[in-house]
């Protein structure tokens, strides 16, 4: 399977480790796109192994699944360079945010395979949420190839793409949302008492220990936090505080208007 990186940077090595850990394909397989002047990530994909360049043509002539891993504002003139290059045996993989299918294949030849996908950034660790739309030209192996690829760095699941900007402000933006979280918990533990690093500690722990018990026993998070409340019990009060207060409709509101800020940004 040969694969190419236009654009290096933290995610697409993210990517390129998890296709080499899950035996997806061979290093010698995978050809990386940076600018000359960007020293930083020629170096750090070399480390893993995979050959780089400075040119995206090379790329496109050198692969078969192409990963579009530039920022948003370079995707119109990096698809413009490739264009009289991508054919119908490419499939082209865009993780640029906010560039839509449509945009995409009106940049390309009128029968490219084109996917769209949202991921979020623990794909750094393997533990990353991804979801992907298919372009018109784009078939049901094409989805499962996609599917199989994100699965080597954590979960991944088809959708229509009128859903890409609530998965971009529910998935995307919700590491930002559990940080922040994170870091009110832990201040909170210190307030009282509880050494700062021992209180990260916990809360990190906490969250991954509550996360899984929803993944693993498939239980209704409503009922997890009903066995966790004891009559007259300090959770309990502590719920009706944060019901009080307004705490899971600002978060609803939260994901609302990232939504509709994804939505405007969309092009």
């Amino acid at each position: 399977m040969l694969i190419g990186f236009i654009g290096s940077g933290k995610i697409a090595q993210a990517l390129i480790k998890g296709f080499l850990t899950a035996g997806i394909t061979r290093v010698e397989s995978i050809l990386a796109s940076a600018p000359k002047d960007d020293f930083k990530n020629h170096t750090k994909t070399r480390d893993i192994g995979c050959r780089t360049t400075y040119f995206n043509p090379e790329v496109v002539k050198h692969s078969e699944i192409l990963i579009l891993a530039v920022k948003p504002p370079l995707v119109e003139s990096v698809l413009a360079e490739i264009k009289p290059l991508v054919t119908p045996k490419h499939l082209m993989i865009s993780i640029a945010a906010g560039i839509t299918l449509q945009t995409m294949e009106r940049a390309l030849p009128p029968e490219a395979r084109v996917v769209r996908v949202m991921s979020n950034t623990p794909v750094l660790i393997r533990q990353g949420a991804t979801v992907f739309a298919l372009g018109q030209n784009a078939s049901k192996p094409d989805g499962d190839l996609v599917k199989k690829l994100y699965e080597s760095v954590g979960i991944c699941d088809q959708i229509p793409e009128n859903l890409i900007d609530a998965v971009t402000a529910l998935s995307g933006s919700g590491p930002a949302y559990t940080y922040m979280t994170m870091e009110a918990l832990a201040d909170a533990g210190v307030r009282e008492g509880i050494p700062r690093e021992l209180s990260y500690n916990l809360v990190a722990q906490t969250l991954i220990g509550a996360a899984r018990m929803v993944l693993e026993t498939g239980k209704h998070p409503a009922g997890l936090k009903d066995d966790v409340c004891s009559p007259a019990g300090c959770t309990i009060n502590a719920m009706y505080h944060l019901e009080k207060h307004g705490f899971r409709s600002m978060l609803m509101d939260a994901v609302q208007l990232a939504t509709k800020v994804s939505k405007s940004n969309s092009q």
